[in-house]
């Protein structure tokens, strides 16, 4: 693991500004300690937006900080250089557009310690004993959901407070407040459902080991919501947010206090013809009906 720069861990000038250390040449400029701090509390806040927000482009980044492209790409030439965000191709869920996907700068495992303080040896060492000494991956399992249900209690208040409309908004305020800078969006077809998504993982290393943690908190998630969830991506697998997907009929139904449509009557099998295979199910039929199950595994 990359040693996270001192620059981020202490509010101390990164390389490029300690660089910056001669003396001031014309009448009027500002001083080099000032414009250093200057650029430390910006390359901050970038780092920030990128946490908050997951994966951003360098047009969503200027936007969102009120600078110039060519200022935001300066800063994130740096942070790149630090190890502390990477340059990736934006994921595409669904049918690709034409032309390249726009690049987008995300968090390193070095950038995401940077905004906590990590025992995740410590948690790794104690998962590990857990299952070496009280019953494998089953006990591991039994761990992870004592946990989460732990921590249940202010989740569980936000949404029970929150219109069925907006339940899946207040779980994203109740994990921000623990850590989780969680946001809640319509997925990319509105009428299907939501997307949670979690920009930050304070257990993210434990969870790339043990993906019981994962598991537990979408079945959680699902129990809490009261519908089936499906895991799309996880940050303790490669993938720069943690997305769950969730269906509309957990809110739309709820709103109107109408109960769920009931399912389309099966088609009538034909009658099977000696000689002749019966076809193979379709593999979207499978993903269709994904649940908590997937939770925690990244899809191929």
């Amino acid at each position: 693991m990359q040693r996270t720069p001192e620059w981020i861990m202490h509010g101390l000038p990164g390389p490029d500004e300690l660089r910056n250390n001669g003396v001031v040449k014309n009448v009027g400029e500002a001083p080099q300690e000032e414009l250093a701090t200057g650029e430390r509390s910006t390359r901050n806040r970038v780092v920030r937006s990128v946490l908050d927000h997951g994966p951003s482009t360098v047009s969503d980044l200027a936007q969102r900080l009120g600078l110039t492209q060519a200022a935001v790409r300066r800063h994130l030439d740096a942070l790149a250089a630090d190890g502390i965000v990477e340059a990736r191709e934006r994921r595409v869920y669904g049918a690709r557009t034409r032309g390249r996907p726009a690049k987008v700068f995300a968090l390193t495992d070095c950038g995401r310690d940077a905004f906590d303080q990590s025992y995740d040896e410590l948690a790794v060492d104690a998962l590990r004993w857990i299952g070496e000494r009280e019953g494998g991956d089953e006990a591991i399992a039994a761990f992870a959901r004592a946990r989460i249900a732990a921590q249940a209690g202010s989740y569980r208040e936000a949404v029970a407070a929150a219109a069925p409309e907006e339940r899946a908004q207040a779980l994203a305020r109740a994990l921000t407040a623990d850590g989780y800078a969680a946001t809640a969006r319509s997925a990319p077809h509105p009428q299907q459902g939501e997307q949670l998504c979690q920009h930050h993982c304070p257990v993210a290393h434990a969870a790339e080991r043990f993906p019981q943690l994962c598991e537990a908190e979408t079945e959680f998630f699902a129990e809490l919501l009261g519908t089936h969830v499906q895991r799309l991506a996880t940050i303790a697998h490669g993938d720069g947010v943690c997305t769950t997907f969730i269906p509309k009929s957990s809110t739309a139904s709820r709103a109107s206090g109408a109960s769920p449509p009931p399912k389309p009557p099966e088609p009538s099998k034909p009658p099977r013809t000696s000689g002749t295979k019966p076809e193979k199910p379709s593999p979207h039929i499978h993903n269709a009906t994904a649940s908590a199950s997937t939770a925690g595994r990244n899809p191929a």
